[in-house]
């Protein structure tokens, strides 16, 4: 119980670190939302009309800073989190609901069975360590990860897009569909999605498959595994309860972390194929300097990551048993 309550607090005391730091950092810049707007659209206006929009964008200069803090927590506790100057005059909220579903489906499905596929590989590698899987497998995945995003996507775009004509060459639906929960649509967004998520999984599936077979053969040379083999215990059951469950321990931390910058997408995959995600939006409020847009984007990543460690520290407290124990 103390463990579950401590894991609590530090959740708490980071979230609103984050919080603060959110809050701080886009006023440290030159400038603010209103006047950025009024910069893009060339336009001049009078005091009381750049005073509306400065609250529109959330940025009251007339109020001391105590108060702009104590406001920005209310409105992120409520739910308002602005205007966004990139898609005027939609509210944040607005934006976020629109493409926060592309990013979950595609980064976050992808980034589950890379994990997956990369886990029972590295597993299975490590108990058969030499064999043909094992010389085979790990050594070209852990290639594929070195490239960069960006160069899979392309090389993938040429390949599958350009010369066969196999697949779109980007976008997340053609234009000419009718939006809505048909087989036609869902087909079709599939269609789009194979090639960034060809690319996403090429390039992260080697850092599992690596550190699984790494953490497979260090816990093969334990005593528990000798007991177990010593009982006479199935192999199967050798490598999955006894040095499988303890292996993957290791990775479940990272593996959090993936989940948690599920949130912030791919972005150099989202921008080579014009992918409606939020990492695409992510860059496109970064060049418009869209404050609004990108704080929620910060925050929604923070608390995306800090949420996956905490289950993950919950899973592993049911995994492994001497945690449980820890005073």
């Amino acid at each position: 119980m103390r463990y579950v309550l401590r894991r609590l607090g530090f959740f708490v005391v980071t979230l609103w670190s984050c919080l603060t730091i959110n809050f701080v950092l886009p006023r440290l810049m030159p400038g603010n939302p209103a006047i950025a707007m009024m910069a893009r659209f060339r336009g001049r206006v009078n005091g009381q009309v750049l005073h509306a929009l400065e609250i529109a964008f959330g940025v009251n200069t007339r109020q001391s800073e105590i108060a702009q803090y104590f406001g920005y927590l209310g409105n992120t506790l409520t739910g308002h989190l602005g205007v966004s100057l990139t898609f005027f005059p939609n509210t944040v909220l607005q934006v976020v609901r629109s493409a926060i579903l592309w990013t979950v489906v595609l980064v976050g499905v992808t980034t589950i069975i890379g994990f997956v596929l990369g886990t029972l590989i590295g597993m299975i590698s490590g108990w058969r360590r030499g064999s043909k899987l094992d010389s085979i497998l790990p050594p070209v995945f852990v290639v594929t990860s070195a490239f960069p995003y960006f160069f899979v996507a392309l090389l993938l775009l040429l390949a599958f897009s350009i010369t066969l004509g196999w697949t779109p060459l980007g976008f997340g639906y053609s234009n000419t569909d009718t939006i809505g929960w048909t087989w036609h649509f869902v087909g079709d967004v599939l269609d789009h999605a194979i090639l960034p998520a060809c690319t996403i999984l090429v390039t992260s599936i080697g850092g599992w498959i690596l550190t699984m077979r790494n953490n497979m053969i260090t816990t093969l040379a334990e005593d528990y595994v000798r007991m177990a083999r010593a009982k006479g215990l199935s192999p199967a059951r050798i490598m999955v309860d006894y040095a499988g469950r303890n292996a993957i321990l290791p990775n479940l931390t990272g593996f959090a972390m993936s989940l948690g910058f599920v949130v912030s997408g791919a972005i150099l995959v989202e921008y080579v194929f014009s992918y409606p995600g939020l990492g695409y939006m992510l860059l496109e409020a970064v060049q418009n300097e869209d404050f609004a847009l990108m704080q929620t984007l910060f925050l929604l990543i923070t608390i995306a990551v800090l949420v996956a460690i905490l289950v993950v520290d919950f899973v592993t407290l049911v995994l492994d048993p001497r945690t449980r124990s820890e005073k």
